[in-house]
C-alpha cells in the first residue's frame, strides 16, 4: 500500500510513529502543502490530512477531485475550522454544543451593549495562536479589541466547571480520553492526565461517536465540559488532532489508514495535475443565541 501524509510536520510524534509502523511493508510519502510543486502522481491509496491551512485544504480537495481517498476530507476539515459553521452543524443535529454568537470583528463585539459575563471569546476561524480567552467585563473586552480589532469572533457563555477540559479523541472506532487543565483557568493550561474510558460519564463515548457521524470525520477530537452532574457541553471539535501521549494511538492510526486504503471504491490510478484551484467549502448559516 501507498500512504500519503499531507503535512508540514512529518516529525509530529503521531505521524512519525505511525510512519515507522507502516514503512516495513508499505510506502509512506510526505506532501508538504507549502511546497511549490509537490509530487502528486501516481495517487496514493489513501492520504492523511494532518494540516488545516488553506493551501493544505486546496491540495486535499484537488486530490479528491481526481478520485483520491483523503482522511479526513477537505470539506470536513474546513467545517471544523469555522466555529460558526461548526456550531450550526452541531446544534442542528441535536448535539449539546455551547450556544454560539458570531460577530464580524472584535471591534463590533466591543461596541455592543454589555454582555452578561463571564463569556468565552474565540476566533471564528480556528488556527494556531488564535484568540481563545475568558472575558469578565467591559474593560477586559476593550483591551482585547484594541489588540485584535479586526478579528472575526464567536462568543460562548462561560460554563462553570472545575477548570478541567475533557479531551476525547477518536481514531476510527477507537476512543481515547484525557483531562487537561483548561487554558481559561486562572493558572492557565496545565498538563494532560490520562483518563480511562470507564471513568467517563454514561453516554459520553456514544456522544463522541455521534460527533464523528455528524461531521463525517474519521480522526477527530471533541472538547467537553462537565456541568458538574455529568451533563456534557461540547465547546470545540478538531479535525485530526495530535492525540499525544495516548498508548496505541499510532498503531490504531496505522491500522485505520490501511483499512481505508483497502476499501473498495474509486481506484486511485488517474493522473493528477498540480493546478491547485481553491475549492470553497460553503459554511452553514451563522448561529445566534
Amino acid at each position: 500500500m501507498r500512504i500519503g501524509l499531507i503535512t508540514r510536520d512529518p516529525a509530529h510524534p503521531l505521524l512519525a510513529l505511525t510512519t515507522a509502523l507502516l514503512t516495513p511493508e508499505h510506502r509512506v510519502d510526505v506532501l508538504d502543502p507549502d511546497a511549490a510543486e509537490p509530487v502528486l502522481e501516481p495517487l496514493a491509496d489513501v492520504y492523511l490530512l494532518k494540516a488545516r491551512t488553506p493551501r493544505a485544504l486546496d491540495l486535499a480537495g484537488a486530490l479528491e477531485g481526481h478520485g483520491a481517498r483523503v482522511m479526513n476530507s477537505a470539506a470536513a476539515t474546513a467545517l471544523c475550522q469555522d466555529r460558526t459553521a461548526m456550531a450550526a452543524r452541531a446544534l442542528s443535529a441535536g448535539l449539546p454544543f455551547a450556544a454560539t454568537r458570531t460577530f464580524a470583528t472584535l471591534e463590533d463585539l466591543a461596541s455592543t451593549p454589555a454582555l452578561p459575563g463571564p463569556v468565552v471569546v474565540k476566533s471564528r476561524h480556528s488556527r494556531r495562536h488564535d484568540v481563545v480567552t475568558r472575558i469578565d467585563g467591559p474593560a477586559h473586552l476593550r483591551r482585547l479589541a484594541a489588540a485584535h480589532p479586526h478579528e472575526p469572533v464567536v462568543v460562548q457563555d462561560f460554563v462553570p466547571n472545575q477548570g478541567w477540559d475533557h479531551k476525547l479523541w477518536a481514531i476510527g472506532d477507537r476512543l481515547f480520553a484525557a483531562l487537561r487543565r483548561s487554558e481559561l483557568s486562572p493558572s492557565g493550561r496545565g498538563p494532560t492526565q490520562p483518563l480511562a474510558l470507564d471513568d467517563l460519564p454514561a453516554g459520553w463515548p456514544a456522544l463522541v461517536r455521534r460527533v464523528g457521524e455528524v461531521f463525517s470525520l474519521d480522526v477527530y477530537g471533541v472538547d467537553i465540559l462537565d456541568r458538574g452532574d455529568g451533563t456534557p457541553v461540547i465547546v470545540d471539535i478538531n479535525a485530526f488532532p495530535g492525540v499525544r501521549g495516548q498508548s496505541d494511538a499510532p498503531e490504531t492510526l496505522a491500522a485505520l489508514a490501511l483499512d481505508r486504503a483497502r476499501r473498495p471504491g474509486t481506484s486511485p490510478s488517474a493522473p493528477v495535475n498540480t493546478d491547485r484551484t481553491p475549492r470553497t467549502c460553503q459554511p452553514s448559516p451563522e448561529v445566534s443565541a
